[in-house]
């Protein structure tokens, strides 16, 4: 099994993404100092789209994962996945996607498990009175990222005009 790790400089901090066998499997916020070694074709991915993920450039990602696991987690992952660009959903919206909507407290542990930060927005899941809650990264880190992310959705906006 080939196993490397890169640490990547964000405008949140230093992000630690691992790769085994090509897989990012891995990704997690650190005062880790930065290395400039991307061997691995799919860290050098990770930097590049993180990059234009924080310029407002990219709103998913394109590389592949492979997430260790229960299915139940998975299953949440997968909720969590489905969640547009700039906007949030709740434990309890994701419990009942799941058809279990008294799962609230194991679709937040199971969100809380997520392993690859940002690139499953774990970030965009809030409280069901819309507090923010629960981030490996620090709150303050779900509040920039949610910030950023509803600034570039607005400022993506369409206007149209129609003349009469």
């Amino acid at each position: 099994m080939k196993k490397e790790f890169a640490v990547m400089e964000t405008p949140l901090g230093n992000i630690k993404v691992e790769a085994w066998d090509g897989y990012v499997v891995k990704m997690k916020f650190t005062d880790e100092v930065a290395t400039d070694d991307f061997l691995d074709d799919v860290l050098m991915d990770v930097r590049i789209q993180l990059g234009l993920y924080f310029q407002g450039k990219q709103q998913t990602f394109d590389v592949p994962v492979a997430l260790g696991g229960t299915d139940f987690q998975h299953k949440v992952w997968m909720e969590v996945n489905k969640i547009p660009f700039g906007t949030t959903s709740t434990y309890e919206q994701i419990a009942r996607n799941l058809g279990n909507p008294s799962a609230v407290r194991a679709v937040g542990t199971a969100v809380g498990a997520n392993p690859i930060l940002i690139m499953m927005p774990c970030h965009r899941i809030v409280a069901k009175d819309g507090q923010l809650t629960g981030y490996s990264g620090g709150i303050w880190r779900k509040s920039k990222l949610l910030e950023m992310e509803q600034k570039e959705k607005v400022g993506r906006q369409v206007t149209m005009e129609f003349e009469n």
